[in-house]
Parts: C-alpha cells; structure tokens; sequence
C-alpha cells in the first residue's frame, strides 16, 4: 500500500510563500501521476496542479501564476511552491497520486488511487 506523507502546511500572512512536500513511500503504476488538490471548509476538494514521472505539470488557473508543482524522483518526493498567498487559498492540502495525468483527474478526485492525509495552510490577511 502506498503511502503519501504531505508536510511544510502552517499559518502565513496574506503575501506570504509556503512549501508543501509530499513523500510517497513507493512507486508503482498508480502513482504516475502526483498531484495537489486543496479543500477549504465547506467548498467541494479542488485539484491545484498535477505532474507527471515526465515531469510534465499542469498547474490549474486559478494559482497559476502563483503556485509551481515539482519533483524529486530520486526522493519519491512531490513539492508544492506557493507564492503570493491570498486568504482564499486557506484550506487542508492533499498530496494524491494516481495512475494518469489529465486535467479531468484534477476535476474529479475520484481518479486518484492514494491520498496523504493533508496539511492545513491558513492565511491570514
């Protein structure tokens, strides 16, 4: 069973930068694709960005600009830099990974095989 272990999730000031990290305990052919879905209280989970064992990224337009997926294979490690924090993007950050890199698996959480248990990010304005 895999299993993914997000970090770096704290209280920031509106402007701020974050980290998030993500650390899979293995591989296998449902975790080519890892990404970052977030959800904040009472809002529906909403994919962030997605990237691939190509190291292809799909960030979602509403942090583009503002957020960057990477990856350190050899660390089995996932990152999310987060710059430019607003208070709209409070909420609990999920590390996922699944089998295939679309955009509808950012849209629909349920194409993801695995789930980290998420790290809270709170902004304050």
């Amino acid at each position: 069973q895999v299993q993914l272990v997000e970090s770096g999730g704290e209280s920031v000031q509106a402007g701020g930068s974050l980290t998030l990290s993500c650390v899979a305990s293995q591989l296998n052919p449902r975790t080519k694709c890892m990404g970052w879905l977030r959800q904040a209280p009472g809002k529906e989970r909403e994919g962030i960005a997605i990237i691939n064992n190509d190291s292809r990224a799909y960030v979602a337009d509403s942090v583009k600009g503002r957020f960057t997926i990477s990856q350190d294979v050899a660390k089995n490690t996932v990152y999310l830099q987060m710059n430019s924090l607003k208070h709209e993007d409070t909420a609990m950050y999920y590390c996922a990974a699944g089998p295939l890199c679309t955009v509808g698996a950012l849209r629909n959480p349920s194409r993801w095989s695995y789930w980290g248990q998420g790290t809270q990010v709170t902004v304050s304005s």
